[in-house]
């Protein structure tokens, strides 16, 4: 590994000075050779960040089917974190209850901007991923605040096996995110992948995914979810063996020249091979006293709070036991299903700061065969870090980096990824460390802390921090902990 943290050393084969908003880009096409025009005078001014695509797709307008009630009721009878609800063959709602389970609204808190809060964040609370379920007949999204199932796309085919598939919306996104849109939406799906691993976990329920190859469109047409070109290929998960066909979809292109850029990453995605059984989405070893429910946990999530209305997140320093570290590197020893994602997830680098851990040093680790290593104590770190967040403290905003206990940081190669994965392998790695980034927010929620996952670091500088690579790309971070404020909690659990 070369050190570049106090030395020159090596140059980035991309510009130091590239804007985030492009900078995924051109990794990408220095992985892939497949260049995408990221000059942002050749593309068109950004509408206002208020003009965005709705909620839910604009066809889902059809018959409604209601989920079931009483998922918290049957999570807080399971315990946290080897507690499970059921089998299918006790609940005929089982899917239902996983949904919920795993995508169900939690709570609102007042003077919070960005509500409602879920069990799993999402950038600017957008929740731009859908999911979808289809059983050959019916095609019905999940309508969380009419706890249903509601119509959409095409409802008229024969009969078939039951699936859910993931889709993300770039335009659900606001346009001054550019290009950016395409990691974050690879990032959310592999958060959603995990919530959806999850909730069929708790409730018995296996199933097969499927990552998207060059047929994949179809499914986006067989959703009614158009324009095709403003959605991601859709992750599939088949709860029965078979499935109906989906016809081969020509390649898309669109006006948009940015948008064009982010289907040449997300359309590059050709994964063949049978579909892969889920594994666990909980780590098996983690210990249990019985003392939190899985619907306490899910209820805890948070990405951290502000006071009055303000942005961003603030925490308090303190010393954390070493159990909170424990739950993390459970939670981040877990792959995600299928030889590919998990080609992925080995190809992924963690590498954290650490503050305040009882029997750690404070400074930069790395987490090597599931056991941190100390890389270098630096006292001060997590601090040196908050000068490179790109949401500073202001009277309007908290961007608290320095009182956190610990910044996890996902790094890969991506000529290394194209390598072994080809070019969709760019997208798996998003896919992999969004799983990953779920799980630290789920052990966060247990041990009683914040988790913000984060694409906001300038990335040489942290790079150079961190002791990455110069051609190492940071893929993902997680900000954990100890939260600051507290303040009224409404309650929406179902």
């Amino acid at each position: 590994m070369t050190d570049t943290s106090d030395r020159g050393g090596p140059a980035s084969p991309i510009p130091d000075d590239a804007d985030v908003m492009s900078r995924d880009m051109r990794w990408f096409t220095y992985a892939t050779g497949l260049g995408v025009r990221v000059d942002a005078e050749a593309v068109p001014e950004p509408r206002p960040d208020t003009e965005v695509a709705p909620a839910l797709p604009e066809a889902a307008l059809g018959d409604r089917t209601p989920l079931p009630r009483g998922t918290t009721e049957l999570l807080e009878r399971a315990p946290y974190p080897h507690g499970r609800v059921g089998s299918p063959r006790e609940s005929a709602d089982a899917l239902g209850h996983a949904l919920v389970a795993g995508f169900g609204l939690q709570r609102r808190e007042p003077e919070n901007p960005f509500n409602d809060h879920r069990p799993y964040p999402s950038v600017r609370a957008k929740f731009p991923v859908q999911v979808l379920v289809r059983d050959g007949r019916h095609r019905r999204v999940l309508d969380l605040y009419r706890h249903a199932l509601t119509g959409v796309g095409r409802q008229d085919g024969a009969a078939g096996p039951l699936e859910v598939a993931l889709a993300g919306r770039y335009t659900r996104l606001p346009d001054t995110y550019r290009w950016f849109r395409s990691s974050l939406i690879g990032l959310e799906l592999g958060v959603n992948l995990r919530q959806l691993c999850l909730g069929m976990e708790l409730f018995g329920l296996s199933g097969k995914l499927r990552l998207p190859d060059r047929n994949a469109a179809g499914l986006l047409t067989d959703f009614g979810l158009t324009p095709e070109a403003e959605w991601s290929l859709p992750l599939t998960v088949a709860l029965e063996d078979g499935g109906p066909p989906v016809a081969a979809a020509p390649a898309e292109r669109a006006a948009d020249p940015v948008l064009d850029g982010i289907l040449t990453v997300n359309r590059a995605q050709d994964f063949t091979g049978s579909a892969a059984p889920l594994g666990p989405s909980v780590p098996a070893g983690l210990p249990g006293d019985g003392a939190l429910s899985w619907a306490e946990v899910l209820w805890r999530r948070s990405a951290g709070r502000m006071p009055r209305g303000m942005y961003g997140m603030t925490g308090r320093r303190r010393p954390v036991p070493e159990r909170t570290l424990r739950e993390a590197v459970s939670w981040l020893s877990v792959p995600p299903p299928g030889p590919h994602l998990a080609a992925a997830w080995e190809e992924l680098r963690l590498t954290a700061v650490f503050q305040g851990i009882e029997g750690h040093a404070d400074g930069v680790w790395h987490l090597r065969d599931g056991r941190p290593t100390l890389h270098r104590a630096r006292p001060g770190a997590a601090a040196e870090l908050e000068t490179y967040y790109g949401y500073p403290v202001t009277p309007y905003a908290g961007g608290d980096v320095r009182h956190a206990s610990a910044v996890w940081f996902l790094s890969a190669h991506p000529r290394r990824l194209v390598d072994r994965l080809g070019p969709g392998g760019f997208t798996a790695a998003q896919y992999a460390a969004g799983w990953a980034a779920q799980g630290i927010s789920l052990a966060a929620a247990a041990t009683g802390l914040y988790a913000r996952p984060a694409r906001a670091f300038q990335e040489v500088p942290t790079r150079q921090l961190l002791g990455l690579d110069p051609d190492e790309m940071i893929v993902c971070a997680a900000i954990t902990g100890t939260p600051r404020f507290e303040g009224l909690l409404c309650d929406l659990r179902l």
